[in-house]
């Protein structure tokens, strides 16, 4: 077990680099003008493909009248559009334009370059210890939310 010092520089690593890593994918979302919010709804339009505005705030955990705002934003962007669902005529499915697709592929290969910046060179053993206690630190704070 490590002591009181090591565990405070420990943490204190772990603060630095939240920061640094919100630090840097501002600057990334800066160019297109995407709020981490925003950029947030393209990702999951990519990932789980397109759904209706109510899948899209309960998979982003906030309130529907949050995400009206955040797909009128990237619809007036030109980056989402609505299209009627095929089965229920009340709702709208909420997908990626090609601009919003061109975006999101963009910031795809720029996180790939990115690992590659943070993880190439390290040697295996201290990568997978890395990813080790990266695992119990993230699993021991979604335990505690």
């Amino acid at each position: 077990m490590a002591d009181q010092a090591a565990r405070e520089r420990a943490l204190g690593l772990v603060l630095e680099l939240v920061v640094l890593l919100g630090q840097d994918m501002s600057k990334r979302l800066e160019q297109d003008h995407l709020s981490d919010s925003r950029a947030g709804v393209l990702w999951t339009i990519r990932q789980q493909g397109p759904m209706t505005q109510r899948e899209l705030a309960a998979a982003r955990h906030v309130t529907p009248r949050n995400v009206t705002g955040l797909v009128d934003g990237l619809e007036a962007a030109g980056l989402v559009r609505r299209t009627p669902h095929p089965t229920d005529r009340r709702a709208t499915l909420v997908e990626l334009t090609g601009a919003g697709t061109d975006i999101v592929e963009r910031l795809e290969r720029e996180q790939l370059e990115f690992t590659t910046l943070l993880f190439d060179g390290m040697p295996q053993e201290q990568f997978e210890s890395l990813t080790r206690g990266l695992d119990e630190i993230v699993g021991r704070i979604k335990g505690a939310l």
